[in-house]
């Protein structure tokens, strides 16, 4: 059973708690993303939305005059170096880092996958996060500290999605080794693994060549996998994806480094 959509409301902020420090929030267009960048600038963060997407601007006008977009291809460096700079330029640093960018192209068993597809999967759910992991530390460096928050995920143990569970794997293992190198630098790495999560369609399509049916017949395996797997036998929603991202990005958080908390129904990965 799916959690209903009426359940998807935004979850009421913390008033102030993000007061006085500076966000980065990646792949903020859409779903996960847009509702941790939303949220945060309610709690007072001076938040720069990014994506790819060019309505990211549209998005970001929704969060205040505290809130910046900038449009870049995280799977690049340049491009997450250019997004930190913006950040840093905009707000005179940066205090939090969420990489949020991710998420499976395709679901196919691995022996239907193609060279060019299983490459494809590991940038956009890898390289993102590599990327801006890298490119953020100058200017946590020069403010003394901070937070990096990785959106992984439950998928490490699942059908049909391997070369994005390998990506995911991937950012798991960046924040356990990045924590233990960062924290004397009172720097935290941390992360949640989301499991399914209902969310509204997406506006720009993961696969933009669309799914044929026995890409849909696979897909509709994944969910009964992914359900199943989870001990509340449901999809989470946005706002149970959103909550425990900006625990760890807050200093609530503060004795908690090097940690991947599932958040998925009770299923672990």
């Amino acid at each position: 059973m799916t959690a209903p959509f009426a359940n998807l409301k935004a979850a009421p902020a913390f008033e102030g708690r993000f007061a006085g420090k500076a966000m980065v929030v990646t792949g903020a267009a859409q779903g996960i993303g847009r509702e941790v960048a939303l949220r945060a600038a309610r709690e007072g963060g001076r938040v720069l939305f990014v994506d790819r997407a060019a309505f990211v601007a549209d998005v970001a006008a929704e969060a205040g005059p505290g809130a910046r977009a900038f449009e870049a291809d995280l799977e690049t460096h340049e491009g997450a170096a250019a997004a930190m700079a913006c950040a840093a330029g905009a707000f005179g640093g940066i205090d939090i880092l969420i990489n949020n960018v991710g998420g499976a192209i395709r679901m196919r068993p691995f022996a239907e996958f193609e060279p060019a597809q299983i490459e494809a999967e590991i940038r956009r759910s890898l390289m993102p996060t590599l990327n801006c992991c890298h490119a953020v530390l100058p200017h946590l460096f020069a403010r003394g500290g901070g937070t990096i928050v990785n959106v992984s995920s439950n998928a490490t143990r699942g059908i049909h999605r391997v070369p994005y569970s390998a990506a995911k794997g991937g950012v798991n293992a960046v924040t356990s080794a990045l924590a233990m190198e960062l924290a004397p630098q009172n720097i935290r790495v941390v992360a949640t693994a989301p499991g399914g999560t209902e969310a509204p369609a997406r506006r720009v399509p993961r696969n933009a060549e669309g799914d044929n049916s026995d890409e849909q017949a696979w897909m509709a395996e994944v969910v009964g996998q992914v359900t199943d797997s989870a001990l509340m036998k449901r999809y989470g929603t946005l706002a149970e994806q959103v909550a425990p991202i900006l625990f760890l990005a807050s200093d609530e958080a503060s004795y908690i480094t090097g940690s991947v908390l599932p958040v998925a129904g009770g299923d672990t990965g």
